[in-house]
C-alpha cells in the first residue's frame, strides 16, 4: 500500500502533543473545553477542538507522563485511527519528544493489509514536520511495508516461487542485479543443504542472489526464506503450524532493508549483496529425514536431529556463500527459534555479535530508532552441545536449553570469512495490535541496522 506525508497548506489543522498534565499551550485557544471533555493528556488520549460554526479546527493528544514514556513506541500512531480525515500538521512537540519519531510513527500507522479484503478507508495524513527528512521516513515506511506485506500473504500466495517474483520486482525497480538458482541446479553449484530441505515441496527450493552497487565497503544479507514450515516428517502440532507463513520473515526484513538502503541512497555508498535461501519444509516421500547426515557447502558435515530445525540448514549454505566473498559486514535475519521467544518475548529480538564495537553501535542505533535489539552471546563452552558423535554438526542438540544460543553457534561455524558476522533472531509477527504496528507481520532490526551502517561501514 502505498505511503505518505500531506502537501504543506493552510488548509492542515493543527495537533497539539501534550504531555499528562501539562498546561495546554496557548496557541490552542482550547479555553475550558479540554476540561470540560476531561482531556488530561494520557496516553493516546484525544481531544477534537470545535470551531464557533461546529467544525473542527484542530486537535489535542495526550502523549501521557514523561515518566512512563518508554512503556511505548509510536505513541502518535494512535491518532491516526482516532482523528477525522483530512491533512494535520504538528503544531506542538514538547521538549524532549522527536518530531522524527512522531512523523515515522504516524507513517507506520497508516498501514493496513487488504490483499483480500479491498481497499481500507482513507487514513488522516501529516505534513512531515520542519527540520525532518520526509523522503528518507518515506523510504523507511515504504521498506517496512513491504516486510509486513510479504510476511502477511499466506504461502498459498507466497511460496518459493512467489518470494522469487517479488525479489525479482524489488530488485528491477531499485536497479540491482539478481540471479536464481533452482532445483537440482542447487546440487551442481555445491548448495545441497538448501536442496535437501526443500526437495519435498511442490515448489522447487532456490538461492536468490541480489547485488547493487561497485564501490565501497562490503554488506551482506542473509535471511530465512521458509515460506511456510510444516516441521517435514518432525511434523509441528497444528498450534505450532498456524503462524508458518511468517517462518520467511528473515528474507522479508532483508528485502525490506535492501529497499530501504536503496530508497536513502544508503545503498550508493556500499556494495550490497543479499541472499535468500527460498524453500517450503514439506513432507513427502523424498523429504529428508531424522538421523540423515547431510553434506554442506562448506564441506562440514550435519546429523538432523530434527527436521524441524530447517533454518539453519538453508542459512548454512547462503551463509558460507556470502562469507566466500570476505565481505566487510555479514548480517542474518532469520524466525529462527522459539527459545528467543522464550527469553525476551516477541518485541526484543536477541543478536549476536563476537565484535564488541560493532555490537555496542547495533545496540544503541536499535534503541534511537525505536527498533529494539538485545545483545545474546555466543557462549563458547556449548559449542559441544552441538557435536554429535557420528557428524561435525547437530541441527538440533537435545535438552532444549540454550535453543537461540545453539542455533547462533551452528550459523556461526559457516560465517568464517565474513569481516565481522551478526545474527538476528527476528520473531517476525505482531501478537496484538500496538501502536504503529497492527497484529500481523512485522520488521525487526531493519530500521536499527540501517541506523547503524554509517558507523559500521565508513
Amino acid at each position: 500500500m502505498p505511503v505518505e506525508f500531506a502537501p504543506t497548506s493552510d488548509q492542515s489543522l493543527p495537533i497539539w502533543c501534550v504531555p499528562q498534565d501539562a498546561e495546554i499551550p496557548e496557541d490552542a485557544m482550547a479555553g475550558n473545553w479540554p476540561a470540560a471533555c476531561g482531556f488530561t493528556g494520557k496516553t493516546g488520549e484525544l481531544c477534537l477542538l470545535p470551531a464557533a460554526d461546529g467544525t473542527v479546527q484542530g486537535a489535542l493528544f495526550g502523549l501521557g507522563h514523561p515518566s512512563r514514556a518508554g512503556r511505548e513506541r509510536f505513541t502518535l500512531a494512535r491518532a491516526v485511527s482516532a482523528l477525522p480525515q483530512g491533512d494535520w500538521r504538528l503544531a506542538y512537540v514538547p521538549e524532549g519528544r522527536d518530531p522524527e519519531e512522531l512523523a515515522l510513527g504516524w507513517l507506520l500507522g497508516q498501514y493496513r493489509f487488504t490483499r483480500y479484503k479491498g481497499d481500507a478507508p482513507a487514513r488522516p495524513r501529516l505534513v512531515c514536520p520542519d527540520g525532518v527528512d520526509a523522503d528518507r521516513l518515506l523510504a523507511i515506511a515504504a521498506g517496512e511495508f513491504l516486510t509486513r506485506d510479504l510476511i502477511n500473504t499466506p504461502a498459498s500466495d507466497m511460496g518459493p516461487k512467489q518470494l522469487e517474483a517479488s525479489a525479482r520486482k524489488l530488485a528491477n525497480d531499485i536497479g540491482a542485479s539478481i540471479e536464481v538458482t533452482t532445483g537440482e541446479a542447487l546440487l551442481k553449484s555445491n548448495l545441497p543443504l538448501i536442496h535437501a530441505v526443500g526437495r519435498a515441496a511442490e515448489q522447487a527450493p532456490r538461492l536468490i542472489d541480489i547485488r547493487l552497487g561497485d564501490s565501497g565497503p562490503m554488506l551482506t544479507l542473509v535471511g530465512k526464506g521458509v515460506c511456510f514450515d510444516t516441521g517435514g516428517l518432525d511434523i509441528k502440532p497444528p498450534s505450532s503450524m498456524g503462524l508458518m507463513k511468517k517462518d520467511m520473515g528473515g528474507a522479508a526484513t532483508v528485502l525490506g532493508l535492501l529497499k530501504m538502503l536503496a530508497g536513502t541512497g544508503a545503498a550508493q555508498r556500499l556494495r550490497l549483496r543479499v541472499l535468500i535461501p527460498a524453500v517450503e519444509n514439506s513432507i513427502a516421500g523424498n523429504a529428508f529425514r531424522p538421523g540423515d547426515v547431510l553434506g554442506s557447502r562448506k564441506g562440514l558435515t550435519v546429523e538432523v536431529n530434527n527436521t524441524d530445525a530447517e533454518g539453519r540448514l538453508v542459512l548454512a549454505d547462503a551463509l558460507t556463500m556470502g562469507a566466500e566473498e570476505n565481505p566487510d559486514l555479514m548480517i542474518s535475519y532469520a524466525t529462527l527459534t522459539g527459545a528467543a521467544r522464550v527469553a525476551l518475548g516477541p518485541d526484543i529480538p536477541p543478536f549476536y555479535c563476537d565484535d564488541d564495537a560493532t555490537a555496542q553501535i547495533i545496540q544503541t542505533s536499535a534503541m534511537q530508532a525505536g527498533d529494539p535489539l538485545w545483545r545474546m552471546p555466543f557462549w563458547e563452552p556449548y559449542e559441544a552441545m552441538i557435536e554429535p558423535d557420528i557428524a561435525d554438526l547437530d541441527n538440533a542438540p537435545s535438552g532444549g536449553m540454550a535453543g537461540s544460543i545453539t542455533a547462533a553457534l551452528f550459523l556461526r561455524r559457516f560465517a568464517e570469512g565474513a569481516g565481522r558476522y551478526v545474527h538476528l533472531d527476528i520473531y517476525g509477527w505482531q501478537p496484538a495490535a500496538k501502536p504503529g504496528r497492527p497484529k500481523g507481520g512485522v520488521g525487526q532490526g531493519a530500521r536499527a541496522v540501517l541506523d547503524a551502517l554509517p558507523r559500521l561501514l565508513t
